[in-house]
């Protein structure tokens, strides 16, 4: 355990507090939820075929509830280093608001019953795509590769390229190219918004002794990756034009979509303020590249259903 962590004392985190309805609302982590939402309905959208709006309403249902469960855990397991983290030191278990037991139970209950309830409402397909990505984000990133690499990120970044998959799936009942390829995009998207985050964050990194890439090789290096995997994410965001799984529409707005991301990432790579430690307040070029590759993904699926439809 990190000396900083353990110095902390871990206060409150076997609190016996109950909580808030907000604050079991903030274990479930609703901003990553709505993005995975989003990705998911998306998903869904563009599969060929037809699902009664009931039953795609489940499928969303079901997509944020284990999503959210999965954040839970995530909670649960990662309640020390939270607690000594600027960003995270106010959530419901550090803080003491809710006990860790609590968030763990709930958490496994919630991702049961979504798995279940996918299941019956869809197919077996579409459930064991959600129960993959579950076990992924809680075994594979949090108790595995988080705390023990600086790919982290990338590797643990499939975790949240599955809710396409999922969508498409309870529609189809079986993968084809499409739903890859924009689980390919999630992937190569996770790594250049999360070391943006890491940049100018990474003091929290470095204090809780999570070897984020700029805490083990360096801030210099971690823009440089930014740059590459911008590119990268670039590239593959115009793959459903090229093979012709998309219109001109979306081909339009990944290319304007892709250039603005790489003008970001640029900055980024010519910027070296984040190797200060400077306040997180400070408009940093990677703090812009953070907030930036959050609209980037929303318009970009936005874009994609739009094109279908009208297509």
């Amino acid at each position: 355990m990190p000396p900083a962590v353990a110095e902390a004392g871990l206060v409150g985190i076997e609190g016996l507090g109950v909580g808030s309805v907000r604050d079991w609302c903030a274990l479930l982590k609703p901003r990553v939820v709505t993005l995975v939402v989003f990705t998911g309905a998306v998903g869904m959208l563009v599969a060929p075929g037809h699902l009664h709006p009931l039953l795609a309403a489940i499928t969303v249902l079901c997509i944020a509830v284990g999503a959210g469960a999965a954040g839970a855990i995530n909670m649960w397991y990662d309640r020390d280093i939270d607690a000594v983290m600027r960003r995270t030191a106010s959530r419901p278990i550090p803080a003491g608001r809710i006990a860790p037991q609590e968030a763990l139970s709930f958490g496994v209950l919630l991702a049961g019953a979504s798995v279940v309830v996918l299941a019956l409402a869809t197919n077996l397909a579409a459930a064991a795509m959600l129960a993959v990505s579950i076990l992924y984000y809680t075994i594979v990133y949090t108790a595995w590769l988080k705390r023990r690499t600086a790919q982290n990120i990338v590797i643990g970044g499939a975790a949240g390229a599955f809710p396409p998959l999922i969508g498409w799936l309870a529609v189809t009942g079986h993968l084809a190219p499409l739903p890859i390829l924009l689980c390919a995009i999630v992937f190569f998207w996770t790594p250049p918004h999360f070391w943006a985050l890491s940049l100018f964050a990474h003091a929290d990194y470095a204090r809780a002794g999570v070897p984020m890439l700029p805490v083990t090789a360096g801030a210099r290096s971690t823009r440089r990756h930014v740059f590459f995997y911008t590119v990268l994410l670039g590239l593959l965001s115009l793959a459903p034009w090229w093979l012709g799984y998309a219109g001109r529409l979306y081909g339009i707005t990944a290319a304007a979509l892709a250039a603005v991301f790489l003008y970001h990432a640029v900055r980024v790579l010519a910027d070296s303020q984040d190797t200060a430690g400077v306040s997180l307040t400070r408009d940093l070029p990677a703090k812009a590249c953070f907030k930036y590759s959050i609209s980037y993904l929303f318009i970009l699926f936005t874009a994609l259903a739009v094109d279908r439809l009208i297509g």
